[in-house]
């Protein structure tokens, strides 16, 4: 058992005080003994008292095994080599349970193994090693004389066969544990060869399902059998270095495996829930890193506008947009676009996704204190050109940013707000004063992405006039207009669409909007304004692109519901 973990449980139930735990941890360091055999050493804790206090901490009952007698059918329960290997006792069994004393109850991993190989429901209770030892050597030891006995007695090979059937069931853990270890990882595999963006493992009531995140859309795949619930998650978590002990608090990792000789990294995430330990893992495709402004969906004249605006030599520049719109993805393009041996570059992320060559960058570890500020700070001191900052989430950051964009740097951000005017209200809402978000900020993109049309079966399509009137496409574009919609195929999986691209919306601040921002203007009137000066809202964007025959009308309503004007 985790000693630490133990020592919490003791110092909340009150076995032990904080002077004795100091005193604990001194004659543990100075004898390389555990703090809890210290406390048990020095007189401080006695072992029936620790194994009921960490007992009731897991909700579990302890018994006593000594001089308890246990019948031949309670015995069958368990194997002899299952109760040896894993060092248990069954106590009582029923036709659809069994309840098994153990000495570790935070092993439940050990639970959800002899789930599987006994094929029943585990009901564990507490007991101490020195008596499981005793009860498994008595018990299974005498039953094995007893077979040896009868073997001698009636059949000469029947040891043999016996001695086979346990390697059997030994080899059967084994083979069970080995498909574990390859159904995980065909859902990497299979995620990676169907493009998918990220990989659900969800426990519920009855069964363990797994979807993929494909384009935006989650596709849900063949779900594995709800025994293997607990070998599954202990895989992924092993694979990204997790501790497959705590499955009360969320934990994060990452993973690295090779496809088709390119190491894929993946970002895994764990939250605990009702049945289970839900896992996300993010895939973390770098091959989006180096993609040019057109192949993240710009249209020729919003790439010459966004080009102009980060070759400027200050300013803060703000993507805007909803968890998986692409923000970061931009960055980066834009990153990579300015990545040049004239420039230093610097970021500060949390985490950092990817790696760039060339680029700085700078981990958050709020764990150590190394906050977006601090992180911030320390890399003004390092002359950088242009920085980048992960998002921008309190007054601190902000006013850190804005003064940084004030004293010659360029700073890239996001921020989410659900359009490009409403990023100017959320700044002054969280602190920022008006007249420093007018003299700072340059421009404000907001963005979403929409499928694209999958250009293996695409054909000409004619869109209905409810899309139409939706769009609020003007006629005489109408008639020049190549509409398209994927039929489905095989390198689509049927769904019309493969890839996807960002529709945009590009905010520009000049001197009209500046002095609008420093007179507090509600982000309704500066959105009225900034379309008035030619700014295309999301929709309109994406209206462009059907026309172009890149995606379908379809799509663009449904991304941009709360875009109507």
């Amino acid at each position: 058992m985790n000693d630490d973990l133990i020592i919490d449980i003791l110092l909340d139930v009150g076995l032990v005080n904080r002077t004795q735990v100091e005193e604990g941890r001194e004659k543990a360091a100075t004898a390389g003994s555990s703090v809890v055999d210290a406390l048990i050493g020095a007189g401080h804790l006695a072992r029936p008292d620790l194994l009921q206090a960490v007992a009731s901490a897991y909700g579990m009952e302890v018994v006593s095994l000594n001089g308890r007698q246990f019948s031949k059918e309670v015995i069958d329960a368990v194997p002899a080599h299952v109760a040896k290997r894993y060092k248990v006792m069954p106590v009582h069994t029923t036709e659809h349970s069994v309840m098994i004393a153990l000495s570790e109850p935070d092993d439940l991993d050990l639970v959800e193994t002899l789930r599987h190989i006994l094929h029943k429901h585990v009901d564990p209770v507490v007991a101490s090693a020195e008596e499981i030892d005793a009860a498994v050597t008595n018990y299974y030891g005498t039953l094995a004389d007893m077979d040896r006995i009868v073997t001698d007695m009636t059949e000469g090979d029947a040891v043999a066969t016996r001695a086979d059937a346990t390697f059997d069931e030994d080899e059967g853990d084994q083979k069970e544990d080995s498909a574990v270890v390859r159904l995980v990882m065909k859902f990497l595999t299979d995620a990676q060869r169907r493009r998918a963006s990220d990989i659900h493992v969800e426990p519920l009531e009855k069964k363990i399902r797994v979807r993929y995140r494909i384009d935006g859309v989650l596709v849900e795949v063949d779900n594995p059998h709800k025994r293997l619930q607990g070998a599954i998650i202990n895989r992924i978590k092993i694979m990204s270095r997790m501790s497959i002990a705590e499955k009360r608090i969320p934990q994060d990792g990452r993973i690295q495996f090779l496809y088709e000789g390119k190491p894929i990294d993946l970002r895994v995430s764990t939250v605990p829930t009702v049945h289970g330990e839900s896992i996300v893992m993010r895939i973390l495709d770098k091959s989006g890193l180096t993609l040019g402004l057109p192949q993240l969906g710009f249209l020729s004249d919003d790439q010459a506008t966004f080009e102009k605006l980060i070759t400027l030599p200050d300013g803060i520049i703000l993507v805007t947009g909803p968890t998986g719109s692409g923000k970061t993805t931009t960055l980066y393009g834009c990153l990579n676009y300015m990545n040049k041996p004239d420039r230093k570059i610097m970021t500060v992320e949390d985490p950092v996704e990817y790696e760039m060559s060339g680029i700085n960058q700078v981990a958050v570890r709020e764990d150590i204190g190394m906050t977006f500020s601090m992180a911030l700070r320390s890399i003004l001191r390092q002359a950088p050109n242009i920085i980048m900052i992960g998002e921008i989430r309190d007054l601190e950051t902000a006013n850190i940013a804005v003064n940084a964009s004030l004293t010659g740097h360029l700073v890239l951000s996001t921020l989410h707000t659900n359009d490009a005017p409403s990023a100017i209200t959320r700044l002054i809402d969280i602190g920022v004063k008006p007249f420093l978000c007018a003299s700072s900020i340059r421009a404000i993109m907001a963005q979403r992405l929409v499928r694209k049309v999958c250009a293996n079966c695409s054909a000409p399509y004619t869109p209905t006039e409810a899309e139409i009137n939706s769009l609020r496409i003007p006629e005489a574009q109408l008639s020049s207009a190549t509409f398209k919609k994927g039929a489905g195929c095989e390198k689509c999986n049927g769904s019309g669409y493969k890839g996807r691209m960002g529709i945009f919306e590009v905010f520009l601040i000049n001197d009209e909007i500046r002095r609008m921002i420093f007179d507090k203007t509600g982000a309704s009137i500066l959105r009225q304004r900034a379309r008035e000066l030619g700014m295309r809202t999301l929709r309109e964007d994406g209206m462009r692109k059907v026309l172009g025959g890149l995606t379908t009308p379809e799509e663009v309503i449904s991304i941009t519901m709360g875009d109507k004007e």
